[in-house]
Parts: C-alpha cells; structure tokens; sequence
C-alpha cells in the first residue's frame, strides 16, 4: 500500500484504467512508468539546455552556419519559455505510457503521419485523404502559430533553429500534446480555451464532438468550423480526442530538412511515416502569383512588362527553396538505415491525375486502412465543376487542372525556373520545356514515368 501511494497521479490512473489483475503486469507497468519518468526528466533537461543556448552553439552544434544577424542577436535565447511548455511532459504519462501499451480493443498499432511540404503543392488536397479517415486525428498546419512567434522574436531565427524548434514541437503534437501550442497561440489561451486555432475548420477531429463544445455568441471565432458553430477550442477535450483516436496525422508547409527529422523517427513512442509531397516548380511559382499576389509583383511585372529586371535575391530564394527540398528528397531516396520504410516521395501530379490509386498507396505505406468514406469523398472532389477550383479550395476536377498553369505561363519565366531549379526537376522527372510551343503543346507531356524508387 506504501507503494501504491507513492506512485505518481498519472500511474494511478493508469493502473485503474487498464484494470491489470495480474500481480506481474502491475509489477511491469510500475517498472516501465519510472524509466520513463526518468527518460522523460533527462528530455526535458536536453530540451531545455538546447533552447538556452546561444544560435552560434547551436550552429556548431549542428554543423551548419548561421546568419551573422542570427549570431548578433540571440534570438533563440529568448525561446527559453518553451521551459514551461516541455514540462508539461510529466503531466501527460498517461498518454506516453497508453501509447507504449496499446488499447487492447485497437485494431492495429497506432500510426503517426507527417505530410511534409512547400506551399501551394496540393498538400490541403492530398492532407484532406487523411482527414476524411475516422480513425485519424487530423491536424492542419499547427506549425503556423510557431513559425508567427519565432519570426516577431527581435531578429528572427536562423533557419537552424527555427527547424529544431519546430521538430520538437512536432513531436509533441504527434503524442497528443496539444497544450504545447499554447505558447505560441496569441492571444495566450486561457483555461486552455482558444477561438484563434489556425484552420481549425479543416480539422474534422476539432470540430466533432466531444471537441465541438456549444457555441458562445460573444466569442468572436477567428477560425470557425465549416459545417457547425461551435465554442472556442478547448484544448483540453481536443487533446484527450487525439488519445482517443487510433492514429494521427499532421500536414505541415514549414519543415524542409528532413534530416532534422531523425530524433522523431528513432522516438520508440512514435511509429512515423514521412510522405513529401512535391510539384513542378514552374507550376509553383505560377500557383504563388495568384495566391500571395502582392509578394510576387516584382515577378509579374518583369513577366508581362520586362521594364525591371528580376532582382537576384528573388531568383536565389527560389534556387534555394528547390534545393532544399532536392536535399531532402535525395536523403530519403537514399534510404539511409534509420529511414528504411518510413519515407515516401510523392509528386502531387500523379495524385492528380490518379487520385485513387496514390491514395491507396499512400495508405499502405503508411499501414493505414483506406475507408469507403475517403473513397467517396477523393471521388466526389476530383470531379468538381468548374466553380469548384478556388485557389484555397481542395474540390478540383484534378486531371484537368494539374498542368493549366503552363498554358498561362510567359516562357520566359518558365526558363528562370528551369535554371534555377534544375537539378530538382531532373530528380523528381519533371522535363524541361525547350520553346515557347513546347510549353504550350499539350501533348507533349512534361512528366516522366514516377520511379517505384520513390517508396523506400
């Protein structure tokens, strides 16, 4: 009895919960909940030595430069209240240890899936696969929040550490710790209730019930559900939701470097699939004009007018953001020990064009069920009328709309994006267009045939 009472709550609850009759089985829970008690205290102690670090250390660390301007200001010095958000680990043994144990009344073991992109790639399309599936806890770029915060840190943060900040938080998130988004969710939450949940409507597990509490009419919901008026986000109910479903998945546009990724993959407490998705860049960078019109006029002038040449500085950036997911991809296929049946590359233009059958890939890779409510929904939203394809809506008649941007495409864009995202596009099979006619020419088809290397 001594004993019994000197267990932590979390352990106590556990023990109730699994209702073990067996005098060895709570010998072994008991045994198995102090060495992670103790792993976990050791995490916190690494976590939080690494947050408090100076950015140059954490270059060394890393073995990747810095920005002068990074190493001047100290920005990640001042991430140091991820203290409090990392030590809310004790408070959720429950969880880590349910997941180490399993549910009996489960199916299968239970699977965490990150859909690893760029902006305007056909991640919302492809992301909503996962989120039509019942058994998935869904959640739809909760990095967002992050990547707010750390930008309005006085100087910014090196493209270093903002990757190790987001990975840890990722992490988190896929063991349904969703209290760590309270740190950067603003307004600050309180009683862990938040109407300002980025695209909390495109999350079906955040506006269901239990999560989907009733509606309060002086709230103002920044970000409402689609289909229901419900109260503010309760990240309590919404967490316990994530525990309760048998899987999770999350879509993110804010992670490049795959390699950074390795701790998350080795964590025994995760079984991760990483899917990258990617696109023609020419497609991309057509995509980006629309959608973030004002961040691209020096583009569409040079485009349609040519008076102001491009500046160097925008071509670099977009060579740069093509290599770095080349990088990644090149990790992948390479299938080093550690990522042997946990990468997939995936080219949104095949999804496009067979939408069914990538999705059940996909899901075998991932270990996943494909459900005949996916099914229905990837057959209801590939065919959509014309009114449909909205430059956020994931309802496109996809066979027909996946290569349109290159009939309105200047050449001469095209070429820049050829020259400075080549190497990428040879990677992935997406041909380079020679002329004006070529680009133009339907039937000359700029994808080559995808590689059954791309499933690793």
């Amino acid at each position: 009895m001594e004993i019994r009472r000197a267990l932590p709550q979390d352990v106590r609850e556990l023990l109730h919960c699994l209702k073990m009759k067996s005098k060895y089985a709570v010998l072994l829970v008991f045994v198995i909940s102090l060495v992670i008690i103790e792993k976990e205290n050791n995490f916190i102690s690494r976590v939080s030595d690494r947050l408090k670090q100076s950015p140059q250390a954490l270059a060394e660390a890393n073995s990747t430069e810095l920005s002068p301007a990074a190493a001047k200001n100290g920005s990640l010095a001042s991430l140091q209240e991820l203290d409090a958000a990392f030590s809310q680990l004790r408070s959720h043994l429950y969880n880590i240890t349910l997941q180490l144990a399993g549910d009996p009344g489960d199916a299968g073991p239970r699977r965490h899936v990150l859909l690893m992109a760029t902006t305007r790639t056909g991640s919302s399309f492809v992301g909503e696969f996962f989120n039509q599936q019942g058994s998935i806890f869904y959640l739809f770029e909760p990095l967002w929040h992050v990547e707010k915060t750390v930008n309005f840190l006085p100087g910014g943060a090196s493209a270093v550490g903002s990757a190790l900040v987001y990975r840890d938080v990722l992490k988190q998130l896929l063991l349904c710790d969703l209290y760590i988004l309270e740190n950067f969710i603003s307004p600050v939450p309180e009683g862990h209730l938040t109407p300002f949940l980025f695209r909390r409507g495109s999350s079906h597990s955040l506006c269901e019930e239990p999560v989907c509490t009733p509606s309060t009419k002086k709230v103002f919901e920044k970000y409402y559900c689609k289909n229901r008026r419900c109260g503010p986000l309760n990240i309590t109910l919404a967490a316990e939701a994530c525990r309760r479903k048998q899987h999770v998945a999350l879509k993110t546009v804010r992670i490049r470097q795959l390699e950074f990724l390795q701790p998350l993959v080795e964590d025994p407490r995760l079984d991760l699939r990483i899917i990258q998705l990617v696109r023609d860049p020419r497609a991309v960078l057509a995509s980006r004009m629309v959608a973030f019109s004002g961040k691209y006029e020096t583009w569409k002038k040079w485009a349609s007018e040519g008076e102001a040449p491009l500046r160097e500085e925008e071509v670099q950036r977009l060579r740069g953001n093509c290599e770095s997911i080349r990088v990644s991809a090149e990790l992948g296929l390479r299938r080093p020990r550690w990522l042997r049946g946990r990468y997939m590359l995936v080219r949104y233009e095949d999804v496009a064009r067979a939408p069914l059958q990538k999705a059940r890939e996909m899901f075998r890779f991932a270990g996943l069920p494909l459900t005949r409510q996916v099914e229905e929904w990837i057959g209801k939203n590939t065919q959509a009328p014309p009114d449909g394809n909205g430059v956020y809506s994931t309802c496109k008649n996809s066979s027909e709309q996946f290569d349109k941007w290159r009939f309105g495409m200047p050449f001469k864009l095209a070429q820049v994006v050829q020259d400075a995202c080549g190497p990428a596009m040879r990677l992935f099979g997406y041909k380079l267009a020679s002329s004006p006619a070529a680009l133009a020419n339907r039937s000359f088809s700029l994808l080559e045939e995808a590689q059954p290397a791309w499933v690793t």
